[in-house]
């Protein structure tokens, strides 16, 4: 005779009902799993409770659970067995349609949101769901009236900026185009509500669907920085008081729509460089993208007379302190930058006079020198002489002390 093999069923893994292994597994409201054939024949038997709790459903509707479902087949598989069993049915086939279709017509807030919390859980699964986003785009413009309504409209935020971070242009231009001409609502007045309103995350991924819903051209720059509220909540995001991850966004976020020359003087007005010196002059921050984005915006807004003026100042340079302190001492890109802004401002528009005293009280000529024998590119390199050369400024003694001595060991990033 055989030996008998007991095999011990984790107890999540079997259906409350028949108490068998699920095959596919599906969730009521209430969050309790069945599986799919034991459930619907216990509805279609009359009843309007939850088996397993008793309590009165709401609604009838199932969700599949397509992580539980991948957990069983990984089971089932381990122990070599249910090879005759169908296998899981795709996510993205008729089960996983008819959750979005039953979000499509379902009017009931809560039930609505109770179908997205799970779809989310769902998320590796339902990533590629790109139908998805015309019914997220119209909760999102349905706005934020109730708590319900509001809850709804910052996950709908999520998954957007979830999908689109995979996304093609094609993707990103389709969901610009709804954001910006939905005829229902006011998806940026929404956004915004979201940054002034929502939790740290909240505020993160709506500022990066921001970001792909103004990235498109010149005109979605413009409608969207035309909205004076959203620039200035996005420019205080940027304060050196809040979270590394939040600036890095809202500087991504500005770097986009400041590609606009139009928007470049709306954001030198509205104190972004303020904005900018700030952090280049706070030591505590110390996020390599923070600084490489802070300067990239900088080196933009450089490009306008206003902007030059701003950075100049009438603070004794201290944004150009800034910029000189970033020099060498953060990443290739950042310094690559930093020089670069030292040229426009000395080389291109003849501001040499106004940064000449600042660049020598913060060693920027030791460091310029540096830079020369750096692996920066050759662009890089040879804009730090052109900078060196029309300051005209000899370097001292202690300049070529310093210089040998840091050739030496020329920091690598």
């Amino acid at each position: 005779m055989g030996t008998e093999t007991y095999i011990t069923v984790p107890s999540f893994f079997k259906c409350p009902i028949s108490l068998d292994v699920m095959r596919s597994p599906v969730s009521l409201c209430t969050g309790v799993t069945y599986d799919r054939a034991s459930i619907q024949r216990w509805l279609d038997g009359g009843n309007n409770t939850c088996p397993a709790t008793m309590q009165v459903l709401r609604t009838k509707e199932f969700i599949p659970n397509l992580t539980l479902q991948r957990l069983i087949k990984a089971w089932s598989d381990s122990l070599g067995r249910y090879a005759a069993a169908s296998p899981p049915p795709d996510p993205t086939t008729d089960e996983v349609n008819e959750s979005l279709r039953r979000l499509s017509l379902e009017k009931d807030d809560e039930i609505r949101l109770e179908i997205l919390v799970r779809f989310v859980k769902d998320w590796d699964a339902n990533r590629a769901r790109k139908d998805l986003v015309p019914m997220l785009v119209d909760i999102i413009a349905g706005g934020t009236r109730t708590t319900t309504k509001t809850k709804l409209v910052l996950l709908a935020i999520k998954i957007l900026n979830s999908i689109i971070k995979g996304g093609s242009e094609g993707d990103r231009k389709r969901l610009s185009n709804l954001m910006l001409t939905n005829g229902d609502g006011d998806c940026l007045t929404e956004i915004l509500l979201a940054i002034q309103r929502g939790n740290l995350e909240s505020k993160i991924e709506s500022v990066r669907v921001l970001e792909v819903i103004s990235s498109i051209d010149t005109q979605t720059k413009l409608i969207v920085a035309e909205r004076d509220e959203i620039l200035t909540e996005v420019i205080e995001s940027i304060s050196t008081e809040s979270d590394p991850s939040l600036i890095e966004a809202s500087l991504s976020f500005l770097i986009t729509i400041a590609k606009s020359k139009r928007v470049r003087s709306k954001l030198i007005t509205a104190k972004t460089i303020t904005k900018i010196k700030d952090i280049l002059l706070t030591e505590e921050i110390t996020s390599v993208a923070v600084t490489e984005k802070s300067l990239k915006l900088l080196e933009t807004l450089s490009s306008r007379r206003e902007g030059r003026s701003e950075i100049c100042g009438r603070d004794g340079g201290r944004c150009v302190e800034g910029v000189v302190r970033k020099l060498l001492k953060v990443s290739t890109t950042a310094t690559e930058h930093a020089v670069t802004i030292l040229w426009c401002l000395c080389y291109v528009f003849g501001e040499e006079k106004r940064v000449e005293e600042t660049v020598e009280r913060s060693n920027g000529v030791t460091k310029l020198l540096v830079v020369i024998q750096s692996n920066c590119s050759p662009m890089v390199r040879q804009m730090a002489k052109d900078v060196i050369k029309v300051l005209k400024v000899k370097p001292s003694a202690s300049d070529l002390v310093a210089y040998e001595t840091t050739t030496t060991h020329i920091m690598p990033f």
